[in-house]
């Protein structure tokens, strides 16, 4: 639409003394309202060519896009991809690449990745090497292999969901930023029981010195510059979306309304660094929210938070048994398909998609060794992928988690040293881990692949 032709021509036409001043200002108000459509129409078309091109995975409604198609995905937990990607301690970059190529290869295009751990080094149950040291002091190995993981990931057509915080001591998180807010040596779950960590734990939606900590943290991630692509964060395709975390939980009724406003700021605050990027939780779902349906509907429902997010842990929730698993498998079904079809419920209520991105069950006699079976596993899986993939409103299913080519060395606890296979450092290697001669459960992966 030429509309400088249009305006020159007026300035030409209106120069003649053949028109009346009436005339004259007929004129101007048509062409003022002509001019008005045409920017109109213009606007329109560049908001629909940037929706139906962007290379960026957005929410269309309860719905995600993808260069102006339905984008809907099964992937993987795959938390180690940045320490992999490093040169130093950890890293990989051959096995990286081999096990990209297999997630590609088997269409788990969308990979769930912990942006770095936090705090000091040589703490057992913790993932060692940490990006965080200090807050604000960062082991530059580590995003320099966050930076190759997305530059290979993006040759790959892949897409990656980072997230920023733990609220489980493996990664530090909660942890590390009350103890560096001046709250003191936090209690860790191996030595001091899950309760005492847990009510510790509490206390990080009620202290703002920590809240800054973190904030900062967020502002220098996402302000980063992939230093192999030259391609701002912000800019990356590669990425589909930031979490603020890793199943972040109030831990008590005291903290629920400081919670949910710590979500709120967060979620604000990555959605002025970063315009181009859903933004989701990495909750539990209502587990994480103290098994409150109306806090977790609430947060979900914050104007900046795009999806939603559910995990399912039979075993870890008593679901399941360890003396029998196989036995246990029904139940384990069944309590599971409540809890999706309640998530699934809130999800059509606010319409916006719903992600089931962590789910697991151990392998037959809680065994952990690679070839040892996973009869009830493999059901399990088949279970919550055709329920979850069967209703519209979910839009991705993740798996916890790929341990590819990795073999356990250390199966009671992962040691400085060992491969990385899935499982964090806390618990018993090759619990959840999905290997790459797990034959029988691939299968049923690729049956449910997108």
């Amino acid at each position: 639409m030429k509309v400088y032709g249009s305006l020159s021509f007026f300035a030409y036409f209106c120069s003649g003394k053949q028109l009346t001043t009436t005339l004259m200002r007929r004129t101007i108000l048509s062409l003022a309202t002509v001019v008005t459509i045409v920017m109109a129409l213009a606007s329109c078309t560049k908001t629909v060519t940037s929706q139906s091109s962007s290379p960026f995975v957005q929410r269309d409604g309860a719905a995600f896009t993808l260069a102006g198609n339905d984008y809907r995905f099964v992937g993987t937990n795959f938390w180690y991809g940045a320490i992999l990607g490093s040169e130093g301690q950890g890293g990989d970059r051959q096995r990286l690449c081999r096990e990209l190529d297999k997630l590609h290869e088997l269409g788990l295009d969308n990979l769930r990745i912990l942006v770095g751990s936090d705090g000091e080094r040589g703490v057992t149950t913790k993932v060692e090497p940490t990006l965080q040291v200090a807050p604000g002091v960062y082991n530059d190995t580590i995003l320099a292999g966050l930076d190759y993981l997305l530059q290979q990931m993006g040759e790959r057509g892949m897409k990656a969901v980072l997230y920023l915080n733990n609220s489980w001591e493996w990664s530090g998180g909660y942890g590390f930023y009350l103890e560096q807010a001046g709250a003191g040596k936090q209690p860790r779950p191996n030595e001091d029981g899950y309760a005492a960590f847990m009510q510790a734990m509490g206390q990080y939606a009620l202290n703002e010195k920590a809240h800054e900590l973190f904030y900062q943290y967020v502002r220098d991630i996402i302000s980063r510059t992939n230093r192999y692509t030259n391609v701002a964060y912000v800019d990356d395709p590669a990425i589909m979306a930031w979490q603020i975390g890793n199943e972040p939980r109030a831990f008590s009724e005291e903290s629920k309304e400081p919670f949910a406003q710590w979500l709120s700021e967060a979620s604000a605050l990555i959605r002025s660094l970063d315009k181009n990027h859903l933004i989701s939780i990495g909750s539990e779902g209502i587990w994480g929210c103290e098994n409150d349906t109306a806090l977790y509907e609430r947060i979900c429902g914050d104007k900046n938070i795009d999806y939603m997010n559910a995990h399912i842990w039979p075993y870890n929730w008593s679901w399941a048994k360890q003396d029998s698993l196989q036995e246990n498998i029904q139940r384990a079904c069944d309590n599971s398909g409540e809890y999706l079809k309640e998530h699934i419920r809130i999800a059509h209520k606010l319409e916006k998609p719903l992600v089931v991105e962590e789910f697991g069950y151990p392998r037959d006699g809680f065994q952990f060794g690679v070839g040892t079976p996973t009869t009830a596993r493999d059901k399990y899986y088949d279970y919550i992928f055709n329920m979850a993939m069967s209703d519209s409103i979910v839009k991705g299913c993740n798996f916890w988690a790929w341990g590819g080519e990795a073999r356990p060395v250390h199966q009671s606890q992962w040691q400085v040293g060992d491969p990385y296979c899935g499982d964090p450092a806390q618990e018993q290697q090759g619990l959840n881990s999905v290997f790459d001669c797990d034959s029988t459960t691939l299968a049923i992966i690729r049956k449910y692949k997108q």
